[in-house]
Order: structure tokens, then C-alpha cells, then sequence
């Protein structure tokens, strides 16, 4: 399986993409981040990050996309520019077919590091280790981006194939 991870954000929104499967080994497909300037106006700033994931999805052709669920945060216009970005990739992929999974960050924390509380240096760490890189990928926008496919990989995949056995469990049930 491949997933493209999406890290949310006005300025940075960071993309990463990996391939592989529960228990094998993971590869790096492509890290990344798409940027925008802080003076630009709203509108396009979303049209460049919208240019930016297509051409990601584009280059990548993942098999379904992960992006970080929104939670509220003190700075309320910080929250509303990254659901805004998030909106643009969910859409991106939407508008492709690609199945879209929302993970929390905690959750992406715990899947990568094993503790839902980890900090970003831990989940770099990680990253690095589980895609065997020389380097601990930069910013950390676009590890989080990774972090994201390698939940999605190894929790969205299960979670995916289970909703599909319970589907064709039922249709055989209607069916008969």
C-alpha cells in the first residue's frame, strides 16, 4: 500500500509518502513540504497548497491519503488555517477517488513512537529509524507528514480491510 501523508498548514503543509504493509518493512517513497508566504492573501495561499497536493498525487499516485485531524487549539486562527489546508488535501484525494483516513495527532504519536504523548524530535527519531534514513527528514512538518502514512500503513490498512470483510458479510447476508 501506498499512503501520502498530509501535515496541515498555511505556511508549511507537509507531505510525505511511503509504501508498504503491516509486519514488512517500510520505504520512503517522497518527503516534503509545499510553502507559502505568510503576506499573501488566504485565497492564494489555498490555490498554492491545492497546486502543490495535486502535484504530489500526481507524482506519487498513493493508494489512499492520510491527513492530521484538526483539534482545537488556543489560537483560534492558527486551528482555522490548518483545517483550511486540511480541507484542501481531503478534497484533492476526494476529487481523485483516493480513500481519505483523518488520524489525531495522538494517535499518530502512539502508532511511531508508542507513546501518544512524544514530542517532535521523538517522532523524527522514529521516522528516521523505520524508513532507514541517513538523516532525520526536515522540517518537521514534513516528518510529521511521514509519521502520518506510517499510521495510516499500519492502522488505516487494517482498519480498511476489516470494513471491507464486514461490508461483503453483509451483502452475502442481503443476498441470501
Amino acid at each position: 500500500m501506498r499512503v501520502m501523508g498530509v501535515d496541515p498548514g498555511l505556511t508549511r503543509c507537509g507531505l510525505g509518502a511511503v509504501e508498504g504493509r503491516p509486519g514488512a518493512p517500510l520505504k520512503l517513497v517522497a518527503v516534503g513540504v509545499v510553502r507559502t508566504g505568510a503576506d499573501e492573501e488566504l485565497g492564494s495561499r489555498l490555490v498554492g497548497i491545492e497546486a502543490g497536493i495535486e502535484q504530489w498525487l500526481d507524482d506519487v499516485r498513493p493508494d489512499a491519503v492520510a491527513v492530521e485531524r484538526v483539534f482545537s487549539q488556543h489560537n483560534v486562527r492558527t486551528v482555522m488555517g490548518t483545517a483550511q489546508a486540511a480541507g484542501i488535501a481531503v478534497l484533492c484525494a476526494a476529487r481523485r477517488g483516493l480513500p481519505v483516513a483523518l488520524h489525531t495527532p495522538s494517535e499518530v504519536k502512539a502508532a511511531v513512537t508508542g507513546s501518544g504523548t512524544a514530542d517532535k524530535k521523538q517522532i523524527g527519531a522514529m521516522v528516521t529509524r523505520l524508513l532507514r534514513l541517513t538523516e532525520m527528514p526536515k522540517p518537521a512538518d514534513a516528518a510529521d507528514a511521514l509519521a502520518l502514512a506510517i499510521c495510516h500503513v499500519w492502522r488505516g490498512g487494517v482498519q480498511h480491510r476489516l470494513a471491507q470483510a464486514v461490508a461483503r458479510a453483509a451483502r452475502k447476508d442481503v443476498t441470501r
